[in-house]
């Protein structure tokens, strides 16, 4: 027998039982290093899994979340930076126009000289800033219209306001695309910040001295004299027009809750599907209170606010205060990185192609596919354990499930130097290398154009619903399919040197959660093609939304200090939590089958763990993150997802197999007396 020494471990094995190679060690390390052995895995699984990731890792001063995803994404960027900054005479006309937005982008000195101007020219174009103006009189009131002003910022800025009307596919039949109607975002990230005390309160104050400083800058340039009392009266206008907006917005899940009704639109009928039609309906009541000066004075300022990120130093600065009371980030991110986030997420096809080309194995794709198959047939055999459904209604869920469309890696075309289509979905677009603001504006109008167009064209069912770079995956439900995007198919996620413990516990359950979208609150109302539709027995919808009810309540009592006590909300996240809570389970069983084929892997260097129990710590190990407090209470209001930690100990308490692996007692803290299962 031989003894292997370990920080913290000890581990007495044979030597033919240990993995040896430089893969198996660094997995290995990673996996310790990121470990609490002080801590014990049936009282706070999270924490022993990810306590000495969490104090190894501090938050950067630009971030108000700092996670696993996080330091993914960060290295991405990375890889663009070095592929958007090298010169290369062969670069396609796609990737061509990418470089450019991106050096135009980088170009500081420039956007610094010109300062205001754009800005300026921007405010002129859609019928000015009264606040920001003394030109704004009776005469420009009598010829102003709500309804062309809207249909300026929407057509040529893609700007949503008061009213978010896009197309999509129809939820009715996914063949084709219809007119939706809904209630647009707001200037604050929820409805909270516009009543609630504490953090919120704080913020709405940053909010308002925000909007005053940008119409004060905008007078100053302006060379008109500064009148600072009514600049601030004007603005708490803007902001009582806003939150009375906010009043009437609901934050429900408005996914399921549509009617469809058919408008007219300058002698043409069109149907349209409608969401929040109480929202619609409270809106002329809310308008009719307000002037038309401050209408206008709040449509221009939601235009502007997303523009100052592309403006100089000093309108940045205006913003400072509001960004670190929102976010809790004291230092804005490197002006680099906002560079590549803005092309890539404007040019997602042109930056996926250079990214992938870089980095991507393409073996990964065949070896993820088969994964994809592996825990597909996994879900399916599933759902002869649940006694909560009948079986009329699991044969239609078998079919649905094993009807999943994949997308993997990337779309092909972007890497054929003979396809064309890269090319000629950027053709329209002309950039210049010294104009940022105006490249922005111009995509904008690209992408209304390309938004408005869909109506009449049929649904491409091989579109990508995102690009290649992306640390993410997806399941679309009118598509009926799932996208694992070449940014995620990395450690601690997938490697083809790793274990296939880490492998299953990483990527298998991203894979198996994208499936089990296609099964919560929202995706059961779709059946295999992508058409809403009502595939489930009366008996077995009732037993769902029981079963959904103890994740409801399991969730909604997990309480967030780091969010001033607020509990996490059971209602909101349940798509996510069932989706979680379905991943781990489907790929854990596909797992122990894998084994079943091909025998248990042998151990890793210092970990005294069985492969069952690598599983369930990387499967923890990818959700280790931190978070700031001010972004925990926005987050727990906006996040569709729970908590970081949540994610890890609500899923596991619920899943008998985790308590058997590490020994949990019945009624520990991992192991409670009750448990709740949906899939």
């Amino acid at each position: 027998m031989l003894t292997l020494t370990f920080p913290g471990h000890l581990l007495l094995s044979s030597l033919n039982n240990v993995c040896t190679t430089a893969d198996c060690v660094t997995a290995a390390a990673r996996l310790l290093q990121n470990m609490d052995t002080s801590v014990k895995p049936c009282d706070n699984f999270y924490q022993y899994a990810c306590g000495g990731w969490l104090e190894r890792h501090v938050i950067p001063e630009t971030s108000s979340r700092h996670s696993v995803f996080d330091i993914l994404r960060d290295k991405l960027e990375i890889v663009l930076k070095g592929v958007l900054e090298t010169e290369n005479e062969q670069d396609r006309d796609a990737i061509k126009k990418a470089k450019t937005l991106y050096s135009s982008c980088m170009n500081e000195s420039l956007i610094e000289q010109r300062d205001s101007l754009p800005l300026l020219k921007l405010i002129d174009s859609i019928g000015d800033w009264p606040v920001a103006s003394d030109d704004w009189n009776i005469t420009t009131e009598e010829a102003w219209s709500l309804e062309d002003t809207l249909a300026t910022l929407t057509s040529r800025f893609h700007k949503k306001i008061l009213l978010d009307m896009y197309v999509w596919t129809d939820d009715r039949d996914s063949r084709q695309h219809i007119i939706y109607i809904d209630q647009p975002g707001l200037g604050m990230p929820s409805r909270d910040y516009y009543f609630n005390d504490g953090n919120y309160k704080k913020v709405r104050e940053a909010y308002l001295h925000f909007m005053v400083s940008i119409a004060k800058i905008t007078r100053e340039d302006r060379n008109l004299t500064q009148d600072d009392d009514h600049v601030w009266e004007e603005m708490m206008q803007v902001l009582e027009l806003e939150t009375d907006i906010a009043n009437v917005s609901t934050s429900y899940n408005r996914k399921v809750i549509k009617h469809k009704y058919v408008m007219c639109f300058v002698q043409l009928e069109e149907e349209v599907v409608v969401y929040s039609s109480p929202y619609l309906e409270k809106m002329n009541d809310v308008l009719s209170r307000h002037s038309i000066r401050t209408m206008q004075n709040y449509l221009t300022w939601q235009l502007i606010i997303d523009r100052v990120n592309s403006l100089s130093r000093r309108f940045k600065d205006a913003r400072a205060r509001y960004r670190k009371t929102l976010y809790g980030t004291t230092v804005e991110d490197a002006w680099w990185r906002e560079c590549i986030r803005y092309v890539q997420s404007s040019m997602e096809n042109a930056v996926g192609a250079l990214y992938v080309r870089e980095t991507f194995a393409g073996e990964s794709k065949q070896m993820v596919s088969d994964l994809i198959g592996k825990i597909q047939k996994a879900y399916v055999e599933t759902l002869e354990e649940l006694s909560w459904m009948d079986a009329p209604s699991k044969e239609k869920a078998r079919e649905k499930a094993m009807a999943i469309k994949e997308h993997i890696g990337y779309p092909d075309h972007i890497l054929q130097e003979s396809n064309q289509k890269l090319d000629q979905e950027y053709a329209h677009l002309n950039f210049s290398e010294e104009h940022y603001f105006e490249n922005i504006l111009e995509n904008l109008k690209s992408e209304a154009h390309k938004s408005l167009k869909k109506l009449r064209e049929p649904v491409d069912p091989d579109l990508w619903i995102i690009g290649a770079a992306v640390v993410n995956a997806f399941y679309s439900p009118n598509r009926n399919q799932i996208v694992f995007p070449a940014g995620i198919l990395q450690p601690p996620f997938f490697s083809k040197h790793q274990h296939q413990a880490l492998n299953f516990g990483g990527i298998g359950m991203v894979i198996g959660h994208e499936i089990t979208h296609g099964f919560d609150d929202n995706g059961r109302n779709f059946d295999k093609d992508g058409n809403m539709l009502n595939w489930w027995s009366n008996y077995s919808a009732e037993h769902f939304k029981e079963q959904s009810q103890c994740m409801v309540q399991q969730y909604g009592n997990f309480n967030w200090k780091l969010a001033g006590g607020q509990n996490v909300s059971g209602i909101s996240t349940l798509g996510e939590n069932i989706a979680d809570n379905g991943g781990v389970r489907q790929a854990y069983k596909a797992y122990l089958k894998w084994v079943e084929m091909e025998g248990e892997e042998p151990h890793l260097p210092g970990l005294d763990m069985d492969h069952k129990q690598l599983f369930f710590l990387n499967f923890a190990q990818v959700w280790c993150g931190a978070y700031r407090p001010e972004y925990a209470s926005q987050s727990i209001k906006t996040d569709s997802h729970s908590p970081l930690e949540y994610r890890v100990l609500g899923s596991l308490q619920n899943f008998e197999a985790f308590s058997e692996a590490f020994r949990c007692q019945k009624g520990s803290a991992m192991n409670p007396e009750q448990k709740c299962r949906v899939w």
